[in-house]
């Protein structure tokens, strides 16, 4: 069996002496694992960097198989991630997110996210809406389009830690401290304040744990916490 693919490089790891096992994000096929036969060799270190846009070839006797990858280097990203801490931690934690998927099932929306993130200017908003995707896709949206207490679709201000339902500012009010915030960049048109990107880092990470991270016994990205201090301070 064999095809080919453009894909996001989103994790490597030695096997044996000289190989690598590469993870990738496909177009139109999803989380892919192969070996690559030779992949700690100098000629393929450049190539073979977690960021970048590869071309691949996958071989395998069935379907079911690890199989093997041949990549060829399509787009990198080493020199501007090197160059900028910030931007950096985002595609860690962007790629980390991404091998949260299950295998070899299609994600191309959170895939054409990931690499709209990575393309631009590190943005605060970009990565929490990110996030938010990321729980849909995993089977655990939120719903932050009405109420869950009165139905009601306008000045939704928190979200029900439990449910994972908007709540609107007057059915919050005598439950404010029991509720997550609501920034209304997740759910309307406009701008995003500092406090409004650390409040949806809250809200996204809340969810990430209790369905993700705790529930998979995993441990959160480390750096999660230092790249939302950056892009708080840093958005504009």
């Amino acid at each position: 069996m064999e095809w080919t693919g453009e894909a996001l490089l989103i994790g490597v790891r030695r096997h044996g002496e000289t190989s690598l096992i590469a993870e990738a994000m496909v177009a139109g096929r999803g989380r892919y694992a192969g070996l690559v036969r030779g992949g700690r060799s100098p000629r393929l270190a450049a190539t073979l960097q977690v960021g970048n846009t590869i071309h691949l070839t996958w071989r395998a006797r069935l379907e079911d198989h690890l199989g093997t990858f041949t990549v060829e280097l399509m787009q990198s990203r080493a020199a501007d991630l090197m160059a900028d801490r910030t931007r950096l931690y985002l595609t860690q934690l962007v790629t980390e997110h991404l091998r949260l998927l299950p295998e070899r099932d299609p994600h191309d929306r959170l895939l054409g996210q990931a690499l709209n993130l990575l393309d631009h200017a590190p943005d605060g908003a970009a990565l929490a809406r990110f996030e938010l995707s990321l729980l849909d896709e995993l089977g655990f949206g939120l719903d932050l389009t009405s109420c869950a207490s009165t139905g009601v679709t306008t000045d939704l201000t928190h979200v029900s830690p439990k449910s994972g339902r908007a709540v609107s500012r007057a059915a919050a009010e005598p439950y404010r401290d029991r509720l997550l915030p609501l920034p209304s960049f997740l759910h309307e048109r406009g701008n995003a304040s500092p406090h409004d990107i650390r409040d949806a880092f809250k809200l996204t990470g809340h969810f990430l744990d209790r369905y993700v991270w705790s529930a998979r016994q995993i441990d959160q990205p480390t750096i999660r916490d230092a790249l939302v201090d950056l892009l708080s301070r840093e958005h504009h």
